[in-house]
């Protein structure tokens, strides 16, 4: 593969300074360094998640939807036999992803002549690292779980440079199966409002996700008619939280809200603000929608607190849905955790990619076209488009309660944008 060593390994190296992707190219390349015919008729899919750490439980129950699609199919797309390869983005050291590893494994996809798609990453601040390493090969990436509106639009909650940055090549090879924090924002200041927050004070994990994800939360809050009262990033190596939590409660916050995932600290934000603030509601967003956040709670937190998730109840998708939640309940013996069905979306829709490319389906330049030009796809998900960005049409939320340790469907969350 023919690559851009020196600029490559100079905006490698500034990624991994501030765990980012930090540099980018202005020029408007025909056409990415990496991309073309694998000339193979076996084609490699690589997933990326965080295996290690809290996220251990999600990420293993997308690569099991992963898996579930591509059994589906058979291991083959017409005369396409397609090799899945799951790699660890995470490392015990850090215990949640780690910017080494993500880099690490995005570099074997883009080194690998076979590779056609890549499934990850599952955090947006991982992506941020990764996208541009295989946007330069020229390889589709399709997330199954990022949120973070600046990865694919320059809107409310992007970072300076965003998302351009990312894309080296001057071309999109990047989308995702679910809906922006932009829909998720709109999403919680709607269930705060509903449960009668007036002063919310919200706490971030400084990370691309929960930054990008708490500031629009911020700006959505206000014309509701919340009065957003902080937003602190938190020092995610403290050992506890409870002068954050006293200074919570000397403000009068009725309500928290918190920008992060499970990983960072977020079950220690809520036993210290919970303690000291005994009427508080909190609210989390999907990075803590998983099992390893919901049975760390302590109990008598749990009736207070409130998550937005894009997986709704199995009962309100497509039968298509009934069926992928039932198979992976006998394969598995238990519930999927709420990514697994993105994550089984996210592969069918790199499989169908390379079907509609034809007799180009090993062309990986081909395949991202194919993965663009997704419109009115009936899905297990509900019928959905990808737009110019890579982003799906999708823009319902569910709002969830925590009972007995266990993450319960509450409500549809119809999420309006402030615009």
């Amino acid at each position: 593969m023919r690559v851009r060593s020196v600029a490559a390994s100079s905006c490698l190296t500034v990624a991994l300074a501030f765990g980012v992707a930090a540099c980018g190219s202005s020029n408007k390349s025909s056409s990415s360094s990496g991309s073309g015919s694998t000339g193979s008729t076996t084609l490699s899919i690589y997933s990326s998640l965080p295996l290690q750490g809290d996220s251990r439980p999600q990420s293993e129950a997308v690569v099991n939807g992963e898996k579930l699609a591509l059994q589906e199919h058979g291991g083959k797309v017409g005369k396409y036999t397609i090799k899945y390869v799951s790699l660890d983005d995470s490392t015990a050291a850090a215990g949640k992803w780690d910017p080494g590893a993500t880099s690490s494994d995005a570099r074997k996809a883009a080194q690998d002549k076979s590779t056609i798609a890549y499934l990850g990453e599952f955090n947006s601040g991982a992506s941020a690292i990764s996208i541009p390493i295989l946007n330069e090969a020229g390889i589709l990436q399709v997330s199954p779980s990022n949120t973070a509106v600046g990865l694919t639009q320059n809107a409310p909650g992007a970072d300076k440079g965003e998302p351009d940055k990312y894309y080296p090549s001057g071309k999109r090879t990047y989308g995702r199966v679910v809906p922006t924090d932009t829909i998720q924002a709109a999403a919680q200041v709607s269930y705060q409002k509903d449960q009668g927050c007036k002063k919310l004070y919200i706490l971030n994990d400084k990370e691309v996700y929960g930054k990008g994800l708490a500031d629009v939360v911020q700006k959505d809050a206000t014309p509701a008619g919340i009065q957003v009262l902080g937003n602190d990033g938190i020092d995610t190596k403290a050992a506890n939280f409870r002068s954050l939590a006293t200074k919570i409660k000397s403000k009068g916050a009725d309500c928290m809200f918190f920008g992060g995932i499970t990983d960072n600290k977020a079950v220690q934000v809520w036993t210290d603000v919970g303690a000291a603030n005994p009427n508080i509601k909190m609210f989390g967003p999907d990075g803590v929608a998983e099992s390893s956040f919901t049975t760390k709670v302590p109990a008598n937190l749990q009736p207070r607190t409130y998550v937005t998730n894009p997986t709704l109840d199995p009962k309100l998708y497509p039968p298509a849905a009934q069926d992928f939640f039932k198979t992976y309940k006998q394969k598995f013996g238990k519930n999927p955790e709420p990514y697994a069905i993105y994550g089984y979306e996210a592969m069918q829709v790199a499989l169908l990619a390379i079907q509609n490319a034809g007799d180009k389906g090993n062309d990986r330049q081909a395949v991202i076209d194919q993965f663009f030009k997704i419109k009115d796809r009936d899905s297990v998900l509900g019928k959905y488009s990808i737009d110019q960005n890579g982003d799906t049409t999708l823009s319902d939320y569910g709002g969830d309660r925590v009972k007995g340790g266990q993450l319960v469907f509450d409500k549809v969350i119809k999420a309006k944008t402030a615009g």
